[in-house]
């Protein structure tokens, strides 16, 4: 009752991440989408993924994506361990791969997108929990295990400083 909404330039969660089987099961959810008039407010080709952004009414940040095989993944670059981008998603073709049934069951979180303050603080605290460095960008890390593009980022793109207390928002990721 106390606590207030968070602005979108303070540290706290930046999207919550459902990871689809398959392509095929992205562009199921996509037609699914369209035909329940659900907008999108973004859709990226990521090299290792292609996603569908959006947000729920409370305003916090969805990603809907599926992986692409690792074979597949673009070649890292220098300091790297997975090379990945930001380029637009063809969505005609992507809908041109929906089935005409409901996506398969398989859904599950693939990631947890964090705002930062600090960002390589905050990278060095996952990484003593046994997440590795993936990838690197100005003002973002990401990290996984097992060779994972990642299961948890971070980025300071649009925050700086601590999280203030008393706000509404994500109160903790479970690591399993």
């Amino acid at each position: 009752p106390q606590a207030r909404a968070e602005r979108g330039d303070e540290p706290g969660l930046f999207h919550t991440a459902f990871l689809l089987p398959s392509r095929a099961a992205l562009a199921g959810w996509l037609r699914h989408a369209a035909a329940l008039g659900v907008a999108l407010e973004g859709a990226s080709d990521h090299g290792v993924s292609d996603a569908l952004y959006l947000s729920d009414p409370e305003g916090n940040g969805i990603e809907v994506y599926a992986d692409r095989p690792r074979a597949g993944w673009p070649r890292p670059g220098a300091g790297e361990r997975i090379g990945m981008g930001t380029s637009r998603l063809d969505l005609p073709a992507l809908l041109a791969e929906a089935p005409r049934a409901a996506p398969p069951p398989g859904v599950r979180i693939g990631h947890v997108h964090l705002r930062g303050g600090d960002i390589p603080a905050t990278a060095a605290f996952y990484e003593g929990l046994g997440l590795e460095e993936t990838h690197a960008r100005p003002r973002a890390r990401f990290l996984a295990s097992g060779g994972y593009h990642h299961h948890l980022a971070v980025n300071g793109w649009h925050s700086a400083g601590q999280r203030p207390e008393g706000l509404l928002g994500l109160d903790h990721v479970a690591l399993a």
